[in-house]
């Protein structure tokens, strides 16, 4: 009899004090904004509105806007001197829309341990006073987090069908803050369980939108959970340029265990890392110390991820009160220049090809020249978070063609190479490689691609060589030396890289360039793969 009570959109079931209270929810409340822990069963934490509007998303034709009276009830109370517990009924009243007149629905809000003593955290957002940034393109996604993410979510016995819910209440928060989008991450979902099953590939959504709803949709499956399996078929089936992976970029499996796993983790830690994969290990729930003798290897999480070094395990206590743990596991996804596992020598290298435009060259031998840096290029993943091309030409003087940073696709560095222009003149390869070494490779001497210098000549130079060869060595640069017709061998062998029998290359005609292309690139996989040994 008493009238209904006006709460806002972010009043929470914990900020209600009556035994009985009737309240009404403003219409056009911003269902973005809503903080709501759980699926049926909600945290006192949740948002009254926001609760009552998440429980009614199976009504498709349900105007969420429309929502206005909930009769709440709470019962229950119980205060210590650290946590509270309420449990909150809401019974959500349609006798007055016509096409839900018999629709009845009972939510029960309860939360078990709040971590504050006495005090909690409002979910509105006090204004800071400072402009909002500027929103993502929604399309576009977040440019600035390149990745290819599999969640592979546990729905085993494990875990069971309450807390199964409540990991996919946070996959889909860390989707959400992810920013999905055409040109920002892409994500799909792995079920392990007895049998694995992929619920959905990369290429299936590019929206936030739908990735939520499709992670909302997902049932629970049951059994042993056979995760090491599960990575397995993951790292080996998953990430196929048909099912929507990218080239250039970085290949993630997030494992959400809960609890420990049934089979091993170690063989299928072993494949992904093969497959240049980056493991994510996130554990909730670690066994106790009267539980590890049923764990059949204690180590499995160091086994599995990536690299053993703290960063690729992730670790939370419960899934009740995950939010706090949503934007440190996304900075980790977004942090592309720590995917080690993705590294291989096709996307992290910066090749600089030092072109001799002296006038012994000629004009359609230097056509020939760009051929050659032209196919040895095209067998890189070129992009904005992978190799890099650059091109200097030198004379007596040096040119710099185009450097690391102007071009990020490899369409874009082949029509560059194309577009050089013959310079013609004398011949000094000792200062274009100190030219090189400070204007070309001094911008990205920090970054994590490893440098190549590659130097292409048809003679002998006017100056001296081996002093600013070898300083480019000592500034991480490994030099391969490429000589055509008179190059003199001391010449060449005083440039290379050690062992300079194999950073060192020969032929007499411009044609001869072409078959050595081969040997050159395997020779820039040796030097990498030697790097991280």
């Amino acid at each position: 009899s008493l009238a209904p009570t006006a709460v806002t959109c972010f009043t929470r079931g914990l900020d209600l004090r009556k035994e009985i209270e009737d309240v009404v929810c403003p219409a056009n409340c911003p269902l973005w904004q809503f903080y709501v822990f759980g699926n049926g069963v909600y945290a006192s934490l949740s948002s009254i509105c926001g609760a009552a509007i998440h429980s009614l998303q199976g009504f498709s034709d349900f105007d969420f806007n429309a929502l206005r009276k909930i009769l709440v009830i709470k019962e229950g109370f119980l205060a210590s001197s650290v946590n509270w517990l309420y449990n909150i009924f809401i019974h959500l009243d349609f006798s007055h829309y016509a096409s839900y007149h018999r629709v009845d629905s009972e939510l029960c809000i309860k939360n078990t341990a709040l971590e504050s003593v006495g005090r909690s955290v409002s979910t509105a957002r006090p204004s800071t006073g400072k402009k909002p940034k500027k929103p993502l393109d929604k399309k576009a996604g977040n440019k600035d987090c390149k990745a290819d993410i599999a969640f592979l979510i546990d729905g085993s016995y494990n875990i069971g069908q309450r807390r199964f819910n409540l990991q996919k209440n946070f996959v889909g928060k860390v989707a959400v803050m992810l920013g999905i989008g055409t040109e920002g991450p892409h994500v799909g979902v792995v079920q392990a369980s007895e049998h694995p099953k992929i619920e959905f590939y990369l290429k299936n959504f590019t929206a936030a939108k739908e990735v939520l709803f499709a992670i909302k949709e997902l049932g629970f499956r049951g059994g042993n959970s056979n995760t090491g399996k599960a990575l397995k078929h993951t790292a080996q089936k998953f990430f196929s340029l048909e099912n929507g992976a990218r080239k250039g970029i970085p290949k993630i499996i997030v494992v959400f265990l809960d609890g420990w796993p049934s089979d091993d983790l170690e063989e299928a830690g072993i494949v992904a890392r093969e497959f240049g994969v980056n493991v994510f290990i996130v554990s909730v729930a670690k066994p106790t110390t009267e539980e590890l003798g049923m764990v059949q290897d204690i180590g499995f999480v160091d086994k599995a991820v990536c690299r053993n070094n703290g960063f690729f395990s992730y670790q939370m206590p419960t899934w009740f009160g995950t939010t706090k743990y949503v934007k440190p596991l996304v900075q980790k996804l977004c942090s592309h220049e720590q995917m080690f596992c993705s590294k291989t020598c096709y996307n992290s290298v910066n090749i600089a090809f030092l072109i001799d435009g002296s006038s012994s060259v000629g004009d359609n031998n230097f056509r020939l020249v760009l051929e050659f840096i032209s196919n040895i290029a095209k067998a890189f993943e070129i992009s904005d978070i992978g190799s890099k091309i650059a091109a200097v030409q030198f004379t007596y003087d040096q040119r710099t063609e185009f450097s690391f940073t102007e071009y990020n696709t490899k369409e874009e560095v082949l029509s560059a190479i194309r577009n050089i222009r013959y310079m013609s003149g004398g011949t000094a390869t000792g200062d274009a490689i100190t030219f090189t070494t400070r204007n070309v490779f001094g911008p990205v001497k920090d970054g994590a691609n490893k440098n190549f210098l590659f130097v292409l000549t048809d003679g002998q130079s006017y100056d001296d060589v081996r002093g600013p060869a070898a300083a480019a060595q000592k500034a991480g640069i490994t030099v391969f030396s490429v000589g055509v017709a008179w190059a003199p061998l001391d010449d060449l062998k005083d440039m290379a890289s050690e062992p300079r029998e194999s950073h060192t290359f020969f032929t007499r005609e411009f044609t001869g360039l072409e078959q050595l292309v081969p040997d050159i690139i395997r020779g820039i996989c040796k030097d990498f793969l030697d790097s991280k040994q």
